[in-house]
C-alpha cells in the first residue's frame, strides 16, 4: 500500500515529517516499509494566475494576449491555447522560472507584443501527457499561490507491506489511527456529513445468500454530471498507484484508499427492473465485465443480478452493462460487506485481483459500510453535483457482535515483564479504538475493524507494539531451578534399567485404528478421534502402547529377526478429562514392553531360553527394585492376554503394572516361531 505523507497529514498533525523517522515508526508498529519515494518539484517559480482579460493579438491570429493576475496585479502574457477564457485560473511560469527539461522562462516579444511569462499545460509541468491546451484549475485558488501547493508537492510516498491479518491498516485513516496511538495524539476521521433531499430510491435490494453478503448499503444520487475529477484528487490517486477515470468512479477509489472500504457505482438507469439480488451464479451464465471480457460463471461465484441477469461480480469487478458512463445522470452508490473466502476464490478463479478484491479478501468492517457510502455520496455532490435521496437501502443479512476479551494484568506481566501500570495499558488500548472497562480483569470490547484481536495475548501484543519493543529493559530470563522432577527421574531410571537389561527402546506413532484397539478391550466410543486422519488405521489416539509395539515386533520378525525385545515410553489418551486441565483429555505417561524369542546370554553352547512370562516377571521385579516399588504380583486376566497361558503373576500391587502373555494372533497373522509372544 502506498501512503502519501501530504495526504496523511489531512487526518493527523504529526510531530515530525522526517521520512526516515516515520519509516522507523511504521516498522516498529509492525508494518514493513518496502520503499520510500521522495517526490520533488520539477519546476521553480510557477504560481496560480487568474485570467482577467483575453484579447486578440494585433499582429497574429494564432495566439491571444491575456491579462493575468499572478498575485501582484495584471501581467501581460501571450498564449497559443484556446481552451480557456477570462475568469479561468491557470498555472503561470513567471520570468526566471525553470520547467522540467531545464526549460527556462523569460520575457519574449512576439510580433511587437511582450509576454511576461508562460501559461502552462500539464505536459509542460511534467504532471501528465495532456498538451492539447493549458491546464485550467478547479475552483478559485488565490492568485499568487505556489502551484506546487495545489498538487501537494513536494511529498513523500511510503510503500508499506500490510500483513493479511490487518485489513484495518489498508487505508489512510487506518495508518493515521496507528500513528495517533503511537504518538498519543488525536486523529481526524473524514467528514461524512451528507445533505439529502426527500425521496426514496426506486431500486430494491435483496440478499439471498447471507453467508456471502453480510451487509448491503445503497444510496441514489440524481442529476449528476459526469466529468473530470479535480486536480487534487487525480494526483492523490496517482500517488497511490491508481488511474483517474471520471469524477464518480474516482470517488469510489478515493474513499476506498481513504477509509478502507471499497465501493461500486451503478448507472441506476441501467438496472433492469429497478431491483438487485445477491445470490450464487447458475452454471452456464456469463457476464461481460468492465474490462470488456465475457466471463463464464460457476456455481460458487457470488453475483449481483438485476431483472436481465448478472450485472456485477460481487467485490471483484462491475459489469459493462451497468457501468457509469459519460451520459449517466442517476447513480446508485453501493457499499457492501462480502465474505472474504468467497471473494478470494472468485477473484483468483477469474484472474481479477484488484485493490478492492484484495481488501475484501482480508475482511472489511461491516460497521464501515454506511459511513463509507455517506462519504462517497458527499464527495459526488461536491465534484459532480446532484441530489442524494434520503431514503436509502441498508440490508443487514447477517448480524454481527463485537468480540469481548478479559485481560488480566498478570497476563501482561507474564508476557512483557513488570513495570506497566493498568491505567497505562488501558490507555494504549483506548488509543487503538478499543473500549475498556477497568478492573482486573479488564473487560475489553474489540471494534469490528480489528478482526485479528481474538484472545488476551493479542491485546498484550498491541500494548507491546504501541509501547515500543525497543523500550523494554533487557533482562536475563528467570525461571524455576533446573533439573528433573521426581516423575522424570523415575522415568529416566526405568529407561536405564530396561536398556541395561537388553531391551531396545522404540518410538511409535500415537495413532491406532479401532480394529487395533478392540482386542485390548477398548470400544470405539472409548477412543479419541483424530481430525483429518490420513487413513482409517490412524484415525484414533492410542489408549495403550501395545499396538505400536506389536507393529514394530511384526516388522522385525518379517526381517528375519528371531529375538525381538522392545520397550517404549509415551503418552496414551482417554476420553475422560485431565485432572490438571478439564478442557484437555486425560493423557498419562505409560511404559510398556514386549519380548519374543531367545533372551539372555548363550552359556556352554546351550541356547538362551525363550522369553516367557517368567522372564517378564523377572524384568518387572528388577525394574520395581530399581524404582523402589512393591514388586508383589496377584493373578489377573487382562483383555488381550493369552486365554490359556497367564503368567505366574498378573497385576502388581496398587495396579501400577500389568503382565500378560500374548497369543500369536495378537502380534501378527499366523504363529510366531516358537509359538508365544
Amino acid at each position: 500500500m502506498k501512503v502519501s505523507l501530504r495526504w496523511l497529514q489531512e487526518y493527523i498533525d504529526l510531530p515530525t515529517t522526517d521520512p526516515d523517522e516515520l519509516a522507523g515508526v511504521f516498522t516498529n508498529l509492525g508494518f514493513e516499509v518496502e520503499g520510500v519515494e521522495r517526490l520533488g518539484i520539477g519546476w521553480t517559480d510557477v504560481f496560480v494566475g487568474h485570467v482577467l482579460e483575453v484579447a486578440s493579438h494585433p499582429n497574429a491570429d494564432r495566439v491571444r494576449v491575456c491579462q493575468v493576475d499572478v498575485g501582484e496585479g495584471p501581467t501581460q502574457i501571450i498564449c497559443g491555447a484556446w481552451n480557456f477564457e477570462a475568469g479561468a485560473f491557470v498555472p503561470v511560469a513567471v520570468p526566471g522560472a525553470v520547467l522540467p527539461g531545464d526549460f527556462r522562462i523569460g520575457e519574449r516579444t512576439i510580433r511587437g507584443v511582450t509576454s511576461h511569462g508562460m501559461i502552462c499545460s500539464e505536459r509542460e509541468l511534467g504532471l501528465g501527457d495532456d498538451h492539447a491546451g493549458i491546464l485550467v484549475l478547479d475552483g478559485a485558488p488565490e492568485p499568487g499561490t505556489p502551484f506546487a501547493d495545489l498538487v501537494e508537492l513536494p511529498d513523500v510516498v511510503f510503500d508499506i507491506s500490510i500483513n493479511p491479518n490487518r485489513p484495518d491498516a489498508m487505508s489512510m485513516v487506518g495508518m493515521a489511527r496507528e500513528l495517533a496511538a503511537y504518538y498519543g495524539i488525536d486523529f481526524r476521521m473524514p467528514s461524512d456529513e451528507l445533505p439529502t433531499v426527500p425521496g426514496d430510491t426506486t431500486v430494491t435490494v435483496s440478499v439471498e445468500d447471507p453467508s456471502g453478503c453480510r451487509r448491503f448499503v445503497a444510496r441514489e444520487i440524481r442529476n449528476v454530471a459526469i466529468g473530470r475529477s479535480p486536480m487534487w484528487m487525480r494526483h492523490r490517486l496517482a500517488k497511490a498507484g491508481m488511474r483517474a477515470i471520471s469524477n464518480v468512479v474516482d470517488v469510489t477509489n478515493y474513499v476506498m484508499l481513504e477509509m478502507g472500504h471499497p465501493l461500486h457505482a451503478f448507472d441506476a438507469d441501467s438496472i433492469a427492473g429497478d431491483r438487485l439480488v445477491v445470490k450464487r451464479a447458475e452454471p452456464g451464465e456469463t457476464l461481460v465485465t468492465l474490462d470488456g471480457e465475457e466471463r463464464a460463471l460457476v456455481a460458487d461465484d457470488l453475483i449481483i443480478y438485476d431483472a436481465d441477469g448478472p450485472t456485477s461480480m460481487s467485490g471483484t469487478m462491475g459489469g459493462e452493462r451497468s457501468e457509469v458512463a459519460d451520459a449517466t445522470t442517476r447513480v446508485l452508490m453501493e457499499a457492501a460487506s462480502w465474505d472474504p473466502p468467497t471473494i478470494m476464490y472468485m477473484s483468483r478463479r477469474h484472474g481479477l485481483r484488484s485493490e478492492a478484491s484484495m481488501r475484501f479478501e482480508r475482511g472489511v468492517d461491516p460497521e464501515l459500510a454506511d459511513r463509507a457510502n455517506r462519504r462517497a455520496c458527499a464527495l459526488v455532490l461536491e465534484l459532480a453535483g446532484g441530489e442524494v435521496l434520503d431514503g436509502h437501502v441498508d440490508v443487514v443479512a447477517a448480524p454481527w457482535q463485537p468480540a469481548v476479551i478479559d485481560l488480566r494484568m498478570a497476563d501482561v506481566e507474564r508476557l512483557l515483564g513488570p513495570g506497566l501500570e493498568a491505567d497505562y495499558v488501558a490507555g494504549i488500548l483506548r488509543r487503538l479504538g478499543l473500549q475498556v472497562e477497568e478492573g482486573d480483569p479488564m473487560r475489553v470490547t474489540v471494534p469490528t475493524f480489528r478482526p485479528d484481536l481474538e484472545r488476551p495475548a493479542d491485546l498484550v501484543e498491541e500494548v507491546a507494539r504501541i509501547h515500543g519493543y525497543d523500550r523494554f529493559e533487557a533482562r536475563t530470563p528467570t525461571g524455576p531451578a533446573g533439573g528433573l522432577d521426581g516423575r522424570q527421574k523415575r522415568m529416566r531410571r526405568a529407561v536405564q534399567v530396561l536398556s541395561a537389561s537388553g531391551l531396545s527402546q522404540g518410538l511409535s506413532l500415537p495413532f491406532v485404528g479401532p480394529a487395533e484397539a478392540a482386542p485390548f478391550g477398548f470400544e470405539d466410543t472409548d477412543l479419541l478421534t483424530v481430525r483429518n486422519p490420513l487413513r482409517e488405521e490412524e484415525s484414533k489416539l492410542r489408549p495403550t502402547m501395545l499396538p505400536g509395539l506389536l507393529s514394530a515386533l511384526r516388522r522385525n520378525l518379517s526381517y528375519g529377526q528371531s529375538a525381538v525385545h522392545l520397550f517404549e515410553v509415551g503418552r496414551v489418551f482417554f476420553t475422560t478429562p485431565d485432572d490438571s486441565d478439564p478442557r484437555l483429555p486425560s493423557q498419562p505417561m505409560k511404559l510398556a514392553w514386549v519380548m519374543h524369542g531367545p533372551f539372555g546370554m548363550t552359556v556352554d553352547a546351550r541356547p538362551a531360553p525363550d522369553a516367557d512370562g517368567r522372564v517378564s516377571i523377572a524384568m518387572w521385579r528388577r525394574l520395581a527394585g530399581a524404582l523402589g516399588i512393591d514388586a508383589r504380583l496377584a493373578p489377573a486376566s487382562p483383555p488381550g492376554g493369552h486365554p490359556g497361558r497367564p503368567p505366574p503373576g498378573g497385576v502388581a500391587a496398587g495396579g501400577i503394572a500389568l503382565l500378560a502373555a500374548l497369543p500369536p494372533r495378537r502380534a501378527r497373522p499366523g504363529a510366531f516361531p516358537g509359538g508365544e509372544g
